[in-house]
């Protein structure tokens, strides 16, 4: 006891001078506003933007400059101008609808003066990515993979959660728990494998459990930018298997004040999605604000139809101030997300096969928690019943660039905190029996060189700070807190067709477990030593660090052809559950300890691609192999007789005989690849064709049948689009299509086996679903329709109307990425699981608004 105190004495010392450190960076940030704020002289970017045919001025079209994050609008006849910009090399796109995007790298000094002029295309051939680059990169020339999904894309498309919006994409996956919460999954890994950023810094909650998905609104989010691959040399520990971007709108041209109000409804789950959106940019002072609400009651499936308690609500806001000036910029952003969701458990009346509420009576069976069916008003209520839980996380963040010569100084720092509760006892439906309560700091501070010729390079340090409480009755994991600070350098040269990219990275985290004991008949905390006391968790500090390292290059072989190639080192520190589980986890039947001793894991993935990029076709095919070192998993252990080792430490508590697994190491291996091919003929512009194909396959080397392929590992995926522009639609009708599309999810026969035994499914008491989980998967194929323009009246858009109908024929299918896959049997019909949603219809309203002043 002695020791682990003075260990953790030590630890919270070494914590605390590295906060001490990284603060004075922080307080060193207003002297760099001051001294720029007088020192830099002016420079501006101005032009005309025309249509490369008939040289006309095109009014409208935005300029942006990601890495400063501002942007113009040209005026009446095609000019623009924007001020207030630091000298330097900068990354220029210009975007106008009807028009293919133009992506220029521009030197300013004082007054540049640059035109553009831009070619008619019904499809945007160039993107701008900021996603594990040193600054703005045109996404050709980026030597990893990564896939965009822009705002238009999102509002052609339905979905009921931040990530289900991109579970179609190439690579990407999510498993699910019905229809609020989804993790994602980037070639067939997760859970804290995935880093995701959100407003420009990593969101730190609870991601190592199945059932925590991702506190972000989708009304925020603008663009999605997915790095596919170990990103561990820009983001450190969790980015090993890639990262998930969430990309805020970007702030207004000089002198406009917008907004859109969004109405979404769908007919399957009631889903009801109101926003309110403002934002404004005068005298360099940039800002928005935005309140939108969420909710939807059961979805139906054909054979379950309604599905209890996966109704959910949630409620978000968010604001943001900002300051441009000739020296870069400082901007303030916070935002608050409130979620509540039920918990489907799949309990079914025996007769019927209709799931069943949990509920209890005083009167009735001693209170004890019992099931009935529900009546109709409660399948379709908005309110989740226990089991449910509650997920806030508010944030708030300090973003700044500020010029320092031609190059510049970029620093960002977050304050997180993230509440989770989970309420399961109906006997006390107001107490969460879990409480997790954390509260983290990120920061990010980097140099940016000037571009030296072909050269340009970056350094600096990133990190975060974590600690977390349980609040609750039950406690699955101890008190815990954890500081990491990486330092990396990552550098660019283009010579000729060649672009090179490079760096290396260290990184340290030093990980706190809190010594915690409790009384094994009431679970209560007590001091060590006490009556019934059990030593829950033990204290302990352990210290892990990890090298990244990333070489790569693309080659242009022709002014639309290229290759890619890339080799990368990512690392993963073990997670709070993998160092120190001890107990039954909520969720599933088994006992889970975890090891302090872990190693971090680390992986070595190549990657090589090859494309074309043309107005007629653009095509690409990515191919990985990933090699993970030290992966970590949980193993069931065995008693002196070889067999399932039982826990009954805490059957006093209804927590105990269980079996035991306790996490160790292997060796792992991914491989697979991506597949996108799309066609958009400029003689038949009113036609377009996308495609994707997604394959990935994963295991562990050297390991039993039961437990080689890894769990959640997507099957074989296709998808095919076929969209119909429509760009005569008379003078009311503006932006029109129709569109119908295809996805089609093979067999999945690579089955984890030991999910059986996790989840307590055995030959005796659960045949059927005993059967269903040691048996392929099958895989489904279905259909989806959609339509959509813009309504205008006298030269202005009024509203954009979208609908989209998922499922067309209301297929019934199961999901391999769904947790509800073998959830109990419906004795009725024979059928394992709960299905997947049905046919659903979502209907969209955007209303544009407009109090620009005019000129």
């Amino acid at each position: 006891m002695h020791f682990c105190l003075v260990n953790a004495l030590s630890a919270k010392r070494y914590v605390m001078k590295k906060i001490i450190t990284a603060s004075k960076y922080i307080f060193l940030l207003p002297l760099f506003l001051a001294v720029h704020f007088f020192a830099d002289a002016q420079a501006s970017l101005a032009g005309k933007i025309t249509d490369s045919k008939n040289h006309l001025g095109l009014a409208g079209a935005t300029v942006h400059i990601s890495d400063l994050d501002i942007s113009a609008t040209s005026d009446s006849i095609g000019n623009y101008h924007i001020k207030n910009i630091p000298g330097g090399y900068y990354l220029v796109e210009v975007v106008d609808i009807g028009y293919a995007t133009k992506i220029q790298s521009i030197v300013i000094k004082g007054d540049t003066k640059t035109d553009f002029q831009l070619e008619l295309s019904t499809t945007q051939l160039k993107e701008v990515i900021v996603t594990g680059v040193i600054s703005a990169t045109d996404k050709q020339r980026a030597p990893v993979s990564i896939t965009t999904v822009n705002y238009d894309d999102l509002l052609q498309n339905s979905s009921t959660n931040v990530i289900d919006a991109i579970a179609k994409t190439p690579g990407v996956s999510a498993m699910t728990d019905g229809q609020s919460i989804s993790k994602p999954v980037i070639r067939g890994l997760g859970y804290n494998r995935v880093l995701t950023i959100n407003d420009g810094v990593e969101q730190v909650d609870q991601a190592w459990f199945d059932e925590f998905g991702i506190e972000a609104d989708p009304d925020a989010v603008d663009k999605y930018e997915i790095l596919k691959g170990p990103a561990s040399l820009a983001y450190g520990s969790d980015a090993i298997a890639g990262v998930i971007n969430l990309i805020p709108e970007q702030p207004l041209p000089e002198g406009q004040v917008k907004g859109d109000i969004l109405f979404n409804y769908q007919t399957n789950n009631g889903l009801i999605n109101n926003m309110f959106h403002l934002t404004g940019t005068k005298n360099g002072i940039a800002w928005s604000a935005r309140i939108d609400n969420t909710m939807a009651h059961a979805y139906q499936d054909p054979y379950d139809g309604y599905v209890l308690n996966s109704q959910f609500s949630n409620f978000n806001t968010d604001a943001t101030i900002g300051l441009h000036r000739k020296w870069g910029y400082t901007q303030i952003h916070a935002s608050y997300f409130d979620m509540q969701t039920g918990i489907v458990d799949g309990t079914r009346d025996s007769l019927t096969g209709v799931m069943e509420r949990q509920v209890a009576y005083p009167d009735l069976n001693g209170g004890a928690p019992s099931y009935e069916i529900p009546t109709h008003q409660e399948q379709t209520s908005y309110t989740p019943f226990v089991i449910n839980q509650r997920i806030r996380h508010t944030k708030v963040v300090w973003d700044n660039s500020i010029a320092v010569g031609d190059g510049r100084i970029k620093g960002i720092f977050s304050w997180q905190k993230n509440q989770r509760q989970e309420t399961n006892d109906p006997t006390i439906p107001n107490t969460p029996d879990i409480y997790y309560s954390s509260n983290a700091a990120t920061y990010d501070l980097r140099y940016i060189s000037p571009q030296m010729g072909g050269f340009n390079f970056s350094g600096g340090a990133n990190g975060v700070y974590q600690s977390s409480q349980s609040l609750g009755t039950l406690m699955l994991i101890p008190n815990y807190n954890f500081f990491e600070i990486g330092a990396f350098a990552i550098a660019n040269e283009k010579i000729g067709k060649l672009n090179l990219s490079g760096g290396i990275r260290y990184d340290e985290r030093t990980f706190n477990g809190i010594d915690h004991w409790v009384d094994s008949t009431t679970q209560a905390p007590v001091a060590p030593n006490a009556p019934n006391g059990f030593h829950e968790f033990p204290g302990f500090t352990s210290h892990f660090s990890g090298m990244s390292f990333s070489v790569g290059g693309t080659y242009d072989l022709s002014e639309n052809t290229f290759v890619k190639a890339n080799v990368a080192r990512g690392w993963r520190a073990p997670n709070v559950a993998e160092c120190a589980a001890n107990g039954v986890h909520d969720g599933t039947v088994v006992y889970e300890i975890g090891d302090p001793t872990l190693k971090p894991e680390t992986s070595l993935e190549e990657d090589v691609a090859f494309g074309v990029n043309s107005k007629e076709v653009d095509f690409e095919v990515d191919l990985f192999n990933n090699s993970i070192s030290d992966f970590i998993y949980a193993k069931g252990l065995k008693n002196a007789m070889g067999q399932d080792s039982i826990n009954n430490s805490l059957n006093a508590a209804g927590l105990g005989a269980a079996p035991v697994y306790k996490y160790t190491q292997g060796q792992a291996q991914l491989y697979g690849g991506e597949i996108a091919f799309n066609v958009h003929p400029s003689a038949t512009p009113w036609v377009q064709l996308n495609t994707t194909l997604s394959y990935v396959n994963g295991g562990l080397l050297h390991a039993p049948d039961s437990t080689k392929y890894l769990p959640f590992v997507p099957p074989t995926r296709i998808t095919a689009d076929l969209k119909f522009p429509v760009n005569k639609s008379g003078r009311t009708i503006k932006n029109a299509y129709i569109k119908a599309g295809m996805l089609s999810c093979f067999q999945q026969n690579n089955v984890y086996q030991q999910y059986a035994i996790y989840n307590g499914l055995n030959t005796a008491l659960t045949p059927f679903e005993y059967a269903a989980s040691k048996a392929a998967t099958k895989g489904y194929t279905l259909f989806n329709v959609g339509a959509g323009g813009d309504i205008v009246s006298k030269g202005k858009t009024v509203c954009k109307v979208y609908i989209i109908c998922n499922n067309l024929f209301n297929t019934a299918y199961i999901d391999y990425m769904s947790r509800f896959k073998y959830y109990p049997v419906n004795y009725t019909t024979g059928r394992v699981g709960v299905f997947n949603m049905g046919r659903n219809v979502s209907f969209k309203l955007l209303i544009p608004i407009d109090f620009t002043p005019k000129s």
